[in-house]
């Protein structure tokens, strides 16, 4: 196995998104990287949802696209559909 592969390897970092299970396999990622990665792990949820992260006692703060957050296991956001104003 490759430096570059094994290195991969021993970064997987477990976070949940609506409660299900995502990989990262960074220490650190935008919002939109966590949505794709959900996505591509068969969260049930889209790009344009948006992302907030669980900060506990019922509080979260919304996490723009652009905005990189450091990842820690067990990290758990929430992801909605956007609201229809129009």
């Amino acid at each position: 196995m490759d430096d570059e592969k094994k290195d991969k390897l021993e970064h997987v970092i477990g976070i949940e998104v609506n409660e299900q299970p995502v990989a990262m396999h960074a220490k650190e990622a935008t919002g939109l990287q966590i949505k794709q990665a959900a996505v591509d792990q068969s969260v049930a949820i889209q790009l344009d949802f948006v992302l907030s992260l669980e900060l506990g006692e019922r509080r979260s703060r919304v996490v723009g696209d652009d905005e990189v957050i450091h990842l820690h296991p067990h990290q758990k956001f929430i992801a909605v559909a956007p609201d229809d104003n129009s």
